[in-house]
């Protein structure tokens, strides 16, 4: 949150846009281990995007951890990942920089159709939401 709202400006909203706002973030405790923290650029974008107040593109899944200076680092299950978001009808997935081996390891049959989006930091994530 503190990493976004520093970056206001450059993600082209309020510098107040979180002043009176009351956001309750809930990651159960008896979720799937790990799966937390792979929600990083996704939540940050839920919160991106509830600032400026406009949807992100559809058709777009994304993961990866984000760290409090808004570096995205690597997570498990790209495999498992990439086939839910196609088994959904979605065809764009933006993964971290550091899992592109494990995405180029996936069988063609897979890969056919997709178009992924490798990033190391967030402001790499978010040139791809408006577009």
């Amino acid at each position: 949150y503190s990493y976004i709202q520093g970056r206001h400006e450059a993600y082209d909203f309020p510098a107040d846009a979180f002043e009176n706002a009351y956001i309750h973030l809930h990651v159960p405790a008896g979720a799937t281990p790990k799966d937390g923290p792979s929600a990083g650029i996704t939540i940050a974008t839920a919160l991106v995007s509830l600032a400026r107040n406009r949807k992100i593109r559809a058709k777009l899944a994304m993961t990866g951890e984000l760290t409090l200076t808004g570096h995205v680092l690597p997570v498990g299950g790209i495999r498992e990942k990439v086939i839910a978001a196609r088994r959904s009808g979605i065809r764009r997935v933006i993964l971290p920089d550091a899992n592109r081996g494990d995405y180029d390891a996936l069988p063609a049959h897979v890969l056919k159709g997709m178009r992924a989006d490798f990033v190391a930091h967030y402001d790499e994530v978010h040139a791809f939401l408006w577009r």
